[in-house]
């Protein structure tokens, strides 16, 4: 379970060698060993992988990741090509359409991930069938302290947070630098309390142009 990118690890070299996430490491790596645990062990820190740290743009905050099986593949809100869209995706894609007319039918982010779009979990990994099996293990102080690296090194950046619970963890965040987006969660639970209508695609791609920056294609084939 390692982060190669030296881009992240300039800045987050030293977590690693915090005793809580040796502890975090040693039980996870367990848990890999003795249940079935997503994602794949080798798409842990996907996320960050795939994009430098400097060309970060917009940050989507999740809980967990899909803790069904071949659903889960690093990226918050993702799932694998081919399969069935989550409920909660279902409702982000029917926004994006009212939004911006973009009509998705491929669950797979890796297009926005390749764009800059950070779509961070803020626990990495899940035991199957169990939903939030790996919370308060250590990664939540892990994605903490990303999001306040990117709050404090880098300017301009959209943080997207959907729900109570994205919004706590992203209280932090300086919005005299950034723009930071809350909404109601798209689950079907809350979907209907201020999720629709709320134009988060739009209203991010508006703030990169006035920066001068490219505008996210949030098409996805």
């Amino acid at each position: 379970m390692k982060l190669t990118s030296s881009s992240w690890n300039k800045y987050l070299k030293a977590e690693f060698e915090k005793d809580y996430f040796k502890n975090l490491e040693e039980t996870v790596n367990l848990a890999y060993e003795t249940a079935v645990v997503f994602p794949p062990k080798e798409e842990v820190f996907k996320a960050l992988e795939m994009i430098n740290f400097n060309d970060v743009r917009v940050v989507i905050l999740g809980q967990d990741p899909y803790h069904g099986m071949f659903q889960a593949n690093g990226l918050s809100f993702s799932v694998n090509r081919g399969v069935k869209l989550p409920p909660s995706l279902v409702n982000i894609y029917k926004e994006l359409e009212t939004d911006l007319g973009i009509k998705n039918r491929c669950g797979d982010l890796t297009a926005w991930a390749e764009q800059g779009v950070l779509l961070l979990n803020a626990t990495l990994t899940v035991e199957q069938k169990r939903a939030g099996s790996h919370q308060k293990m250590g990664w939540e102080i892990f994605t903490d302290k990303v999001i306040e690296c990117l709050s404090e090194k880098r300017d301009g950046i959209v943080f997207i947070l959907w729900g109570s619970y994205a919004q706590k963890k992203g209280k932090n965040i300086d919005r005299n630098k950034h723009l930071v987006i809350e909404t109601a969660h798209p689950s079907p639970l809350s979907v209907y309390r201020g999720f629709y209508g709320s134009k988060p695609f739009s209203k991010t791609n508006d703030y990169l142009v006035s920066r001068g920056l490219k505008a996210i294609n949030w098409e996805v084939k």
